[in-house]
């Protein structure tokens, strides 16, 4: 007897992927996206969200909880606060894109009610995504993309990288086959965790201070 295996045991969104068409296209294909097993829990697809024509494209991890509800990045309480930082460093949120290195809410659950808690994806599960933010960096050519946390970073420039050493600092690198300025910095949700939040704040902000001075 022949098997025949799921889309998702193959670990790749490519072949969801369209060959031509601008945001709405890769929006509308990204919804019906079967690339790794992440969509079988996940409520919907999050895709990026923001201006086509931006010169600064966000990369963060993966959608929360209320993302994943709502359908779009960083509408919780990170997203807030994100939009507070970087106005705050000199960069308008609405003229930025704004993504995530995964497209689906990987999660546990625990707890009273079996509340949702987010769980970092797989080097894999990065990697089966790959081809979205590879066609939306194609799609919106930034001049900068700032990285936010350790496992955008990871996704975006290999296992190696470290935020707490690549953090705060304009580097030159080569994302899916294209030249680009990176600024690194932690996610805006480990100042929302930390102990000393103002101190981790001011922290991000500073960091996203680099990526502003770069664009002029």
């Amino acid at each position: 007897m022949v098997t025949t295996k799921a889309p998702e045991d193959a670990y790749t969104a490519e072949p969801f992927v369209p060959e031509r068409g601008g945001l709405a296209a890769l929006r509308k294909a990204a919804a019906d996206c079967r690339g790794c097993p992440l969509h079988r829990d996940a409520t919907q697809t999050v895709f990026g969200n923001g201006d086509t024509d931006a010169r600064v494209l966000i990369v963060g991890e993966q959608p929360g909880d209320q993302e994943d509800r709502q359908g779009k990045p960083f509408v919780g309480p990170a997203g807030r606060l994100l939009d507070r930082a970087l106005a705050e460093a000199g960069i308008d949120p609405t003229q930025t894109y704004v993504t995530n290195a995964v497209k689906h809410f990987k999660f546990t659950r625990s707890g009273p009610g079996k509340r949702r808690i987010h769980k970092a994806p797989s080097l894999r599960e990065m990697t089966a995504c790959g081809p979205w933010l590879a066609a939306e960096l194609a799609l919106v050519d930034p001049e900068l993309i700032v990285i936010l946390g350790a496992t955008a970073g990871k996704a975006l420039l290999g296992s190696s990288f470290r935020v707490t050493q690549q953090r705060g600092t304009l580097l030159e690198e080569e994302i899916h086959g294209r030249q680009t300025r990176v600024v690194a910095t932690i996610h805006p949700s480990a100042a929302l965790r930390a102990d000393d939040r103002e101190a981790v704040y001011q922290g991000l902000v500073s960091d996203l201070k680099v990526a502003a001075r770069a664009l002029g």
